[in-house]
């Protein structure tokens, strides 16, 4: 059995502990999710268990011929190829057992029948054939094309050179590159921060059927419900693990800390009074044993620490500028890029008050319209008109480049802050993941992703009635998301937005505005529960999308949903025995060139039992050949009846 272990480890940065004896089994049946607060050493830990990095004690093992691949959150670079070819380099390892293989069929051509090494380099032989032919290489270009296209990259993508892509795009290669690795034991850091919508749900299937294990650092709720069982913590230094899904460790963690909580009011309250009587009495020597002993006590006492990360903050936005019922009127808006057309005769009425989902794939125009409802691009035609009192506040990831680079980020915040919520400005970094000494950073010094938080931060501050996001979610964590979705949801105002994270689109839109490349937008006046039952209603009724007005009642809907996952589960099972049969045929094809290619050397001529059980090898791989293609066949027939389930 496949699988990593590590027992005992312990690393330390300085004076601080990231690891302290720590264990971790991890096998090719593993589904889980890494947890922990933002700097708890969640990556650290991956790398410890890739073995790209040594701790300062413990122990790692690793099952012999068990592959592991690690995904890291960024910093891949590639060039000098074009995108297929960089993803091809994924079946390295199979090339270098082909080498192998072919390595040893040379030796045996050299030995005579009775050399004592022919059996073993017979087994050899098989064993590095087996692998081959069960890693799928000879189907490696169609398995290249099917996974790049799922991470979102279209056709004439592939064979651009890898070195022009952006950096979030240069990630997927990298994504790609570990799935068609199909190691035993998968480390995915963060595998979802540069995939859409469209690419992060293809990606959660592929993970639902991956016959390995694997390890995943996410800040998406609803990805980790459906792709984990369980759920290892890093706090502290401590590692603990949960079983079950993301949403019940978090039921299991809330009731611990809830717990944790009183215990830590209690010792704040007996730590209160032995301090006050050592204040009183210690200079009073009638009292001096007794003030000694309440000092010992005060020092036996084993602090107990709240995670930072856990501390829940609730945050309010200033209050709106009144606005009148209209918040947005868009009459037949349209945008091209040269020849191409991005948004195409969009004419839609946005409520006041409405939270409105922009999706679609990439290159759809979702940031594009964005763009221009916020008025920073006017060149498009067609009419915008802002209702009544609108005023406007805008988020995108180029948003950051506006700010003050000479200020810290306490006084870049504060700087466009409303005096109510000044006293409370440090709480809302730390909900934004600034804490302790990161208030005081210059703005120079900040990442791409902290310069993005705090630009959002001081948006969210600015008292607008009409908020534009653009992935307002990129670069928060789980509990950040939290804070922004709450503060959201209570917002009176109207929200338009883009994110990639379908926990916090369920969470916060009440209708959705579907873009998608060369067709005319559509709105669909509901949650997105709601959009996703229309796009199952227009997939069974085979492609006529049903008008997004209508609606069934919550128990149709539900049932739709239910039918609809037992559909696909089924059509994952017969694609999965499909590939496994094809795989399998091409293993019996081998099989039988092997056996014909054998019986035509001449030194098999006058070896009698060598020619018979050649002949025999032969009929087996034959036989095989048609028992499989037989099944393929019936397996391709039962697939036909799925083919109105797409594969996100």
């Amino acid at each position: 059995m496949a699988f990593v272990q590590f027992t005992g480890v312990s690393l330390a940065f300085g004076a601080r502990d990231i690891l302290k004896d720590a264990s971790l089994f991890l096998s090719a049946g593993t589904k889980a999710a890494l947890a922990g607060p933002n700097g708890a050493g969640k990556t650290t830990l991956l790398r410890i268990v890739a073995g790209t990095l040594a701790p300062d004690s413990g122990e790692r093992a690793i099952q012999k011929d068990t592959r592991v691949s690690y995904l890291p959150q960024s910093g891949i670079a590639y060039s000098g190829c074009s995108v297929s070819e960089e993803a091809e380099k994924a079946y390295a390892q199979i090339e270098r057992l082909i080498e192998q293989r072919d390595g040893i069929g040379a030796e045996l051509e050299g030995l005579t029948p009775e050399s004592p090494k022919i059996a073993g380099l017979l087994n050899a032989y098989h064993e590095l054939d087996e692998s081959i032919n069960g890693s799928g290489y000879f189907r490696r270009k169609d398995r290249i094309r099917e996974v790049l296209t799922g991470l979102g990259f279209n056709p004439r993508q592939l064979d651009r050179p890898v070195g022009e892509l952006s950096g979030g795009w240069q990630m997927r290669v990298a994504l790609a590159k570990v799935l068609l690795e199909n190691p035993d034991i998968m480390l995915l850091d963060e595998p979802t921060n540069y995939l859409d919508l469209e690419a992060r749900n293809w990606l959660e299937n592929f993970l639902c059927d991956f016959h390995g294990g694997f390890v995943l650092v996410s800040h998406d709720r609803s990805f980790l419900d459906s792709t984990v069982n369980e759920v290892y913590e890093l706090w502290n230094g401590s590692l603990s693990r949960y079983q079950g899904g993301y949403t019940a460790y978090e039921a299991q963690r809330r009731q611990e800390l809830e717990s944790l909580f009183k215990a830590w009011e209690a010792q704040q309250e007996e730590i209160a009074h032995l301090e006050d009587f050592i204040r009183r009495f210690r200079y009073q020597a009638t009292k001096a044993s007794q003030v000694q002993s309440r000092v010992k006590q005060l020092e036996k006492i084993e602090p107990i620490i709240i995670p930072e990360g856990m501390k829940k903050v609730h945050f309010s936005f200033p209050s709106p500028p009144h606005a009148g019922r209209i918040a947005l009127t868009l009459d037949n808006v349209s945008k091209n890029y040269g020849q191409a057309r991005v948004v195409d005769k969009l004419s839609i009425l946005v409520d006041s008050g409405s939270k409105t989902a922009f999706v679609g794939p990439n290159g759809a125009g979702k940031s594009t319209l964005m763009r221009i409802i916020a008025g920073v691009d006017t060149d498009y035609d067609g009419q915008l008109r802002y209702g009544t009192g609108i005023s406007v506040a805008y988020f995108s990831q180029e948003t950051s480049e506006a700010l003050d680079s000479s200020l810290t980020v306490e006084e870049e915040a504060a700087s466009q802050c409303p005096t109510a919520l000044l006293p409370g400005i440090r709480t809302l970094l730390g909900a934004f993941l600034f804490r302790g000494d990161d208030v005081q950073k210059r703005v120079s010094v900040l990442s791409g992703g902290e310069r993005s938080r705090l630009a959002l931060l001081k948006l969210l501050l600015h008292p607008a009635n009409l908020l534009v996001l653009d992935e307002p979610t990129n670069h928060l964590d789980l509990d950040s998301k939290d804070v922004l979705l709450d503060a959201l949801k209570r917002f009176p105002g109207t929200v338009l937005f883009v994110s990639h994270d379908r926990f916090f689109i369920e969470g916060l839109a009440d209708s959705v505005l579907e873009l998608s490349c060369g067709s005319t937008p559509t709105l669909y006046p509901g949650n997105y529960d709601y959009y996703l039952h229309k796009k199952e209603l227009s997939a069974q009724a085979g492609g006529q999308s049903p008008s997004p007005q209508g609606g069934q009642s919550p128990t149709d809907t539900k049932i739709s949903r239910e039918q609809d996952k037992k559909r696909k589960t089924e059509r994952r099972r017969l694609k999965k025995r499909e590939e496994e049969l094809l795989a399998l045929m091409d293993s019996c094809e081998l099989r039988k060139k092997e056996a014909e290619t054998a019986m035509a050397d001449p030194a098999n001529y006058s070896d009698g039992p060598a020619m018979k059980a050649l002949q025999l090898a032969l009929a087996k791989a034959a036989s095989d050949t048609d028992a499989a293609m037989a099944e393929w066949e019936a397996v391709a027939s039962e697939l036909e009846q799925y083919a109105d389930i797409s594969d996100t």
